[in-house]
């Protein structure tokens, strides 16, 4: 046993996203989104990051003209959408106090431009909300979690179109009105920052329409700042609709280190840092830091904003602050010397202090406890941790169990990081691992790069029973949220019922 720092009412969880998990993707009146057009890729290296995620007009032509789930696997998903009640009541089995989950715009408004919202898709969540209620689980919902509707990419040029923001509006509107009496946490706009990393999926832009890189990032700096406004018009419906409840934004958190001591190496390291916190920086400070508009002015960008843009962003900033952490960065001047690894992020220069996993992510537990404090230091507000994971090949046995070590030891080492950081000062809200039941890959589309607690029998085509069956790290676990972070031993653990 250890000492826990973990304070008494700490949000122990997990959490998921719908375009990852609910499958039924043209069930019900929902419409087409964005992760409907992410592929499955086997013939490109899963540490391809860039070819992974990329997706072109042409991709987008060939996505509307098929009803394939083998290759396009998040219309599948695990088929959280009719399997959702049993594994509600397993994470209640393990003493989730908070489940993070995502609604999906298009069962809402299936184009995003609807008049009036689909009804089925309003029931579906009211359900599941009140099953969550069942088993104990508060929900923390993201507005918008890579599911942007299809339609407002083809019609309206996605986020950089300012038209979008009154829908997302009416949209954010809609839901607050019709779950004000079962959610209370609430996140805008998953990883906002990665409009950068993967401009389709987060925000709708398709580059290849742009006649430069130049224009381009134009474009992602004008989205940032629709999805900004949106997310202020948020908060300020919050306080009207749902008094006492909270609203955080969302924030990769890229953590980068200098290769050396050498100055030129540490500016560096800063430059991606700073870069990497200037979402959060408008959304927790309400107002743009001085070196992003020094770089508009630079480069000649025009950011259209409309009257009293400024005044709603330093007005309604988040009452919390989440974030992703899986793996450090490092910089260097020398980069093109080093070698390289690859990750759900981006490549970089590798760390030979680290191990890195077959995905070539870098596992830094203690990068972890760094970003938590550097984050809180920075901010003052308190943090939630909303992802953190490691992807891994699971082995069913021929007993049927799971037993997955390899995964319990990433948790423990990052938890024990955890409970460092808010011995040090650091006021932090709760935790919910990635992927707490395995689900098709975000960067990847994959099944077999696993990440839950929870087995589900399907392969990367889809084959399989769909069977739901807990791993070693379940109870393992479920004990550590029973001793609120006191008890992190791995243990040999009876693992049936």
């Amino acid at each position: 046993m250890v000492k826990s720092y973990f304070p008494e009412g700490f949000l122990w969880g997990g959490a998921i996203a719908a375009n990852q998990a609910e499958g039924a993707w043209n069930v019900d009146g929902k419409g087409i989104s964005v992760a409907d057009v992410a592929k499955y890729k086997p013939n490109i290296s899963v540490e391809d990051y860039k070819s992974q995620w990329h997706v072109g007009l042409k991709d987008i032509e060939e996505a509307l003209k098929s009803d394939d789930t083998i290759y396009y696997p998040k219309r599948r998903g695990i088929d959280f959408y009719h399997h959702y009640k049993e594994d509600l009541a397993l994470f209640g089995e393990m003493g989730y106090k908070t489940l993070r989950v995502s609604i999906a715009w298009t069962r809402i408004f299936p184009n995003g431009n609807e008049e009036t919202p689909n009804q089925a898709g309003l029931d579906f969540y009211r359900s599941m909300f009140e099953e969550m209620r069942k088993n104990n689980i508060e929900p923390l919902v993201t507005l918008s979690h890579y599911e942007m509707p299809l339609y407002l990419v083809n019609e309206y040029d996605g986020w950089v179109s300012r038209e979008v923001v009154d829908m997302f509006v009416k949209y954010t509107k809609v839901v607050f009105e019709e779950y004000k009496d079962l959610v209370k946490y609430w996140l805008t706009f998953n990883e906002i920052d990665s409009i950068f990393r993967h401009p389709f999926t987060t925000a709708g832009i398709v580059e290849e329409k742009y006649n430069s890189k130049k224009e381009a990032e134009e474009a992602i700096y004008q989205a940032f700042h629709h999805q900004f406004v949106a997310a202020a018009h948020a908060k300020k419906l919050l306080l009207e609709i749902i008094p006492g409840a909270q609203i955080g934004c969302m924030l990769t958190k890229t953590l980068t280190y200098p290769e050396t001591c050498n100055p030129e190496d540490i500016l560096l390291a800063q430059k991606e840092n700073r870069d990497n916190q200037f979402s959060s920086d408008v959304q927790v400070f309400g107002e743009y830091p001085r070196h992003v508009l020094n770089h508009w002015e630079e480069n000649n960008f025009n950011i259209a904003m409309e009257d009293g843009d400024l005044e709603l962003l330093k007005k309604y900033t988040v009452d919390f602050l989440s974030f992703s952490y899986y793996m450090s960065m490092v910089a260097s001047i020398n980069a093109d010397q080093r070698e390289k690894v690859g990750g759900n992020l981006t490549t970089g220069v590798k760390n030979p202090y680290l191990p890195t996993s077959e995905w070539g992510w870098q596992v830094d537990p203690v990068g972890f406890r760094v970003a938590l404090i550097d984050l809180y230091d920075r901010y003052r507000i308190p943090l939630f941790v909303v992802e953190n994971g490691i992807g891994a090949r699971d082995v069913v046995e021929e007993d049927g169990s799971i037993v997955d070590d390899y995964r319990i030891e990433y948790f423990q080492k990052h938890f024990e990081q955890m409970n460092l950081a808010i011995k040090e000062g650091v006021e932090l809200m709760g935790y919910t691992p990635w992927g707490c039941i395995d689900i098709v890959s975000a960067s990847t589309s994959q099944m077999t790069k696993r990440y839950g607690f929870i087995y589900v029998d399907s392969d990367d085509l889809g084959n399989g029973t769909f069977k739901r069956t807990p791993k070693k790290s379940f109870y393992w676990y479920k004990k550590v949220i029973e001793t609120n972070g006191a008890d992190l031993e791995n243990t040999v653990l009876e693992t049936t019922k």
